[in-house]
């Protein structure tokens, strides 16, 4: 991945370590990525960005890679991160989009930042825990249900979990990735689970975890409590993407969100999963996010 990496400080004494790639000089859009994952970005992403003109930025959450972890961060929190990183940019606009975990933050920044952010796009994301509108386990992977019910039991459930996970997920190899994934996975996400994919995903992980679990650990415990804002206070564009074969994030979380944002760009894709959304419809979203940037 061609790019640069650099490390800011926050307005409260912390670091956060930033990568930007594509064209440096271009339209900025901010990418938050799933949990758990690092700052690091795909080369395919890179590449069609450079292609579009766009500078493609992104982040190590708190806790995650070499940022500082934030004890007791909500999803609101990446409001004033997101701030901080286009102050020290000198960003006075730009785009987000967030996949899987990253989208509770991306519309975190829609909600919380209308001066900075001028559309947002989520994909696989998480709706909010705690509706009586949806049966928010309903359709999800065993795996992923167990790791979100033990976040409901508090931090110490939810770090036995995780440390438990960890051993496996380090040892791994860009070939057995999708064995060991092969709960949470559809049929057309272990197929898009190969190759440069592969070792993205398992790079991107190893970086986030690898020194400590702080950033997956506050993430499930920011998506499971109150999320910090209300989605009635995004007016914003707004693109939401939801693959129906979903296992992870099964596609009831996007049909609860495509209901309660005003004006959603909604697409449901009857052939898509989790994982190939991500891998094969950012295209799509930097397309229409460069729309929106004019």
């Amino acid at each position: 991945m061609n790019g640069r990496s650099l490390t800011i400080a926050t307005g409260d004494g912390r670091q956060l370590r930033i990568v930007e790639a594509g064209q440096l000089d271009g339209m900025p859009v901010l990418l938050h990525k799933g949990t758990p994952g690092s700052r690091l970005l795909h080369d395919a992403w890179v590449a069609d960005a450079h292609s579009r003109g766009i500078r493609l930025i992104s982040y190590d959450r708190p806790g995650y890679g070499d940022s500082t972890p934030l004890p007791g961060r909500t999803v609101a929190s990446a409001a004033d991160d997101v701030a901080a990183i286009a102050n020290a940019l000198g960003l006075a606009r730009l785009a987000v989009w967030g996949f899987s975990g990253g989208g509770p933050h991306a519309l975190a920044c829609a909600a919380l930042l209308p001066d900075l952010v001028v559309a947002a796009a989520i994909l696989c994301s998480p709706a909010p825990y705690g509706s009586a509108e949806m049966d928010w386990f309903g359709g999800m992977a065993e795996d992923n249900a167990a790791e979100f019910a033990a976040a409901l039991q508090g931090r110490d459930a939810l770090a036995q979990f995780v440390e438990s996970a960890v051993p496996g997920l380090l040892g791994a190899t860009p070939a057995t990735l999708a064995a060991a994934l092969q709960s949470l996975l559809s049929q057309v996400d272990a197929a898009v689970l190969t190759g440069d994919n592969a070792q993205w995903m398992l790079d991107d992980m190893c970086e986030g975890s690898r020194q400590r679990r702080d950033g997956w650990i506050d993430d499930d415990i920011a998506f499971t409590t109150p999320w910090g804002f209300d989605l009635r206070q995004i007016h914003l564009p707004i693109l939401l993407l939801h693959g129906e074969q979903d296992r992870l994030i099964p596609c009831t979380h996007g049909q609860w969100l495509a209901g309660n944002i005003a004006g959603v760009d909604t697409q449901f894709l009857a052939d898509e999963g989790h994982l190939s959304l991500i891998f094969r419809r950012f295209p799509a979203v930097h397309a229409w996010l460069l729309s929106r940037l004019g």
